[in-house]
């Protein structure tokens, strides 16, 4: 397989249709996407095709959200048509001068924040462990009409601000120590790290701190600490294993929440999306069942990986991370089985694998894996 070949399967997972066309075979399995491979049941659930969403849904939709992610104030709580968009939406609205996004991570990030300065994860952990670290305050919230701090954008007290998308740690350009915003996911993608939750509280006393926390349910995590400089995206479609219904929302400050949904308009997401959604997040059963499916078969693949000896490097609920100097090799062998899994560009000797539905998934990842020359 070229480069070229190769590069259809890095911008996102998902891309079934161009590995049918690139290797043949019927039945895929898709394990490229983090996304759960149960989908809440949706039969039954009136779409509302016909009518638009009333604001009286949209607003016990975002209630029904905020109650699964333990926030006390629902109008905290903003209904977005999935969170990449969110991120295109906010990047404006937050008007950040020095924004830095941890990398390696999900290419959405500096897709909103194209002149972003990317950080290690490292770097990040590292403030915590400096507590003497001098982070310049940035300023008031953008959107303020109070100053902001007067130096130019292009230089901090450790010499010239680091270039676009070159990774750099806080004691490598100060990049970190420089910035009025921070970007990352929690758990992070692809490896699933978590970030201390108190540290980037602690970072939201000194810049704005866009945390994704897509791969964060059913479990809170810092939504109920919720402010106009610590916001929270959420999607719906990983944990629910829905995303064709596009919907995800903002956990953020009474301010920007406002501010958002005048962006946004009067109906930001489907009739569909709200009634879905509204159901899915009021039914606290299937949300423990489903965790529990998931634990379960997360442990189930993690014996799989293991027997064919591979290098289990990061895990997040919904995903697994390895590390495999043949990961191109491997990724072919998996495909010419019909399972699609997910490369990285700037990872070559990594890949990502989800979990398969039930028991024969699992037979046949395990089966394919057999025929990788070790």
């Amino acid at each position: 397989m070229t480069p070229r070949d190769l590069a259809l399967f890095h911008a996102h997972g998902g891309r079934v249709e161009a590995a049918r066309a690139a290797f043949g075979g019927a039945d895929w399995i898709d394990l490229s996407t983090g996304i759960a491979p149960w989908a809440w049941p949706v039969a039954g659930v009136d779409p509302g095709w016909e009518r638009l969403p009333e604001p009286g849904a949209i607003a016990a939709l975002e209630a029904a959200a905020a109650a699964a992610f333990g926030v006390a104030d629902p109008t905290q709580v903003v209904a977005v048509p999935g969170t990449d968009l969110a991120m295109r939406v906010l990047a404006p609205l937050l008007g950040a001068k020095r924004p830095s996004v941890v990398r390696p991570g999900y290419a959405g990030h500096l897709a909103a924040w194209p002149g972003a300065v990317a950080v290690s994860a490292d770097s990040v952990d590292a403030v915590g462990h400096a507590p003497s670290l001098p982070i310049r305050h940035p300023g008031p919230v953008p959107g303020s009409t109070v100053p902001r701090d007067p130096r130019p954008g292009d230089t901090h007290p450790g010499g010239p601000r680091a270039k676009p998308g070159v990774t750099v740690g806080v004691g490598g350009g100060g990049a970190l120590n420089d910035a009025d915003l921070l970007v990352l996911a929690s758990p992070a993608n692809p490896d699933g790290r978590v970030t201390d939750p108190a540290l980037l509280r602690t970072l939201a006393t000194t810049m704005t701190v866009v945390v994704d926390e897509a791969y964060a349910d059913p479990a809170p995590a810092l939504c109920p600490h919720a402010s106009d400089r610590l916001i929270m995206l959420r999607s719906f479609g990983k944990f629910y294993g829905l995303p064709g219904v596009r919907l995800g929302f903002v956990v953020a400050g009474q301010d920007l929440a406002t501010r958002l949904r005048t962006l946004l308009g009067d109906w930001p997401v489907s009739s569909a999306a709200v009634a879905i959604g509204t159901a899915a997040y009021r039914d606290d059963g299937w949300r423990q069942a489903q965790a529990s499916r998931i634990a379960e078969t997360g442990t189930l693949l993690d014996e799989v990986l293991r027997d064919a000896g591979l290098d289990l490097i990061g895990h997040a609920p919904l995903f697994r991370l390895i590390a495999c100097k043949a990961a191109t090799r491997l990724f072919e062998t998996l495909a010419r089985h019909a399972i699609l899994t997910r490369p990285f560009a700037d990872q070559p000797d990594r890949l990502r694998i989800g979990l398969p539905r039930g028991a024969a998934g699992l037979v046949r990842l395990a089966t394919a894996l057999e025929e990788f020359p070790r």
